[in-house]
């Protein structure tokens, strides 16, 4: 009889977070439980790319969340072709059908069947949120069926249980549907509060109990079908206190080149001599004068809150990860994490900076998971912005804050002490030893 598994991606998941999941805890003690080393950089992209290839970075090329596209000279964030990610996946190995529920780059897979979110944008500039599926069919009947995925649950000050909800029972919905041999699970919960609060806060209790109970609900309807569960986790965040604004340091320097676009600045990556991709706790720096690197790499390593420098030469090989990834990578100090800013006056942020924009963006901005406590009345603006998109006309949802202090906790360290490093919990998971293990571990739970 064919085995079935359901990989469950419980962000943020290590050994004392579950210790606060009273549900998953009982489910764990009867099964193994192993904490691994992250992969670097310890970000969703890099990591499940990692999962799904049994490859290392430089072999499967996604070297962060995003990175500056060299030969376009553009930052590119967020992308969701699967294309982009080199090297046999998982599913291929085995050769069994799959469903891959949320995890990245699920656009045009070569799995069975795939759901992500994808807004539309209509020329009008318009915005509308929705999702992409294959086969494409899939999306009018998986919405019919359990509604409009919550966009604003996944992402932004909204974000929330709603999404990993959805993103469950579109998982039960599949199996119900399709019975996949494997079966790819991501629920994001956890990210919104560690990242909002910090690990150690007092709201995380209820943020734990939330997603316990969507986790171990769809673990009892998979386990109930004959399915075999495997749990594991990206990485584990670290309480931090300190952003580090390198671009505002380069452009001190004079390396930094910035355009005027209708009174406010954007970043010329460009015309920059050296400017850096920040990602939580990786920043991906670019030089593109040969001559002051060494100046750059003294610059950076003297920068507070910077623990130290990795070459890209080093950690990428010279395949396509070095080709995508920073001449050298700045790692910070477990209490610090690198913001994309680049401006020096607040007057003359770019328009994206106080939206939730993702892929404008050069860089991960973790602070769109709040709203700006300067704006007296939010939620009337926010109803004001929604007013208007409703009759036809163009608006901007400007309610993200500036200041990168709210931030408490991040990721992106690979050498984090156990208590912080992603975990994996099931059969044979004491062989998950690094993040590029998951490939195999997945593979012989399929044999």
């Amino acid at each position: 009889m064919e085995r079935r598994i359901a990989v469950l991606n419980v962000v943020g998941l290590t050994r004392p977070v579950l210790e606060e999941m009273p549900r998953l805890k009982k489910w764990a003690e009867a099964r193994e439980v192993q904490s691994f080393q992250p992969a670097f950089p310890a970000v969703t992209c890099t990591a499940q790319s990692s999962y799904l290839t049994g490859k290392p970075v430089g072999e499967h090329g996604i070297v962060g969340n995003g990175w500056y596209d060299r030969e376009a000279a553009e930052v590119k964030f967020w992308k969701q072709s699967n294309h982009l990610v080199k090297g046999e996946k998982v599913w291929e190995a085995a050769r069994v059908k799959c469903a891959k529920m949320f995890w990245w780059y699920n656009m045009y897979s070569s799995a069975d069947f795939a759901a992500t979110p994808r807004p539309l944008y209509p020329a009008d500039g318009r915005k509308s949120f929705d999702i992409h599926t294959q086969p494409m069919g899939m999306r009018e009947e998986i919405k019919e069926d359990l509604g409009d995925f919550p966009f604003p649950a996944f992402w932004g000050p909204k974000a929330g249980i709603a999404s990993s909800d959805w993103i469950a029972k579109s998982a039960k919905w599949i199996e119900e549907k399709e019975s996949p041999t494997l079966n790819l699970v991501y629920l994001p919960h956890l990210d919104y509060g560690l990242q909002k609060f910090g690990p150690d806060a007092p709201e995380m209790a209820a943020e734990y109990g939330a997603i316990d109970k969507v986790t171990c609900d769809l673990i009892e309807f998979l386990e109930g079908r004959g399915i075999e569960i495997l749990v594991l986790s990206e990485y584990g965040i670290s309480k931090v206190s300190k952003p580090i604004h390198l671009n505002r340091i380069f452009r001190e320097k004079g390396w930094i080149q910035v355009k005027d676009e209708l009174g406010l600045e954007t970043l010329d990556c460009g015309g920059c001599k050296a400017f850096a991709v920040a990602d939580h706790q990786a920043a991906h720096v670019y030089v593109n004068d040969p001559a002051i690197a060494d100046e750059v790499r003294k610059v950076v390593l003297e920068t507070d809150g910077v623990e130290e420098i990795r070459e890209g030469k080093d950690l990428w090989g010279e395949g396509i990860g070095r080709e995508r990834g920073g001449d050298f990578v700045a790692v910070s100090e477990e209490d610090a994490w690198f913001t994309y800013y680049f401006w020096e006056d607040d007057a003359k942020a770019p328009d994206y900076a106080r939206c939730i924009d993702i892929h404008r963006k050069p860089g991960y901005d973790p602070v769109e998971l709040f709203l700006d406590p300067a704006i007296k009345f939010p939620l009337l603006k926010i109803a004001g912005f929604l007013a208007k998109k409703k009759l036809g006309f163009r608006g901007l949802m400007d309610v993200i804050p500036l200041d990168a202090t709210l931030v408490k906790g991040s990721h992106g360290r690979d050498n984090v002490p156990e208590e912080e490093q992603p975990v994996a919990i099931g059969a044979g998971a004491s062989k998950v030893t690094s993040a590029e293990a998951v490939f195999q571990w997945v593979r012989d739970s399929l044999a």
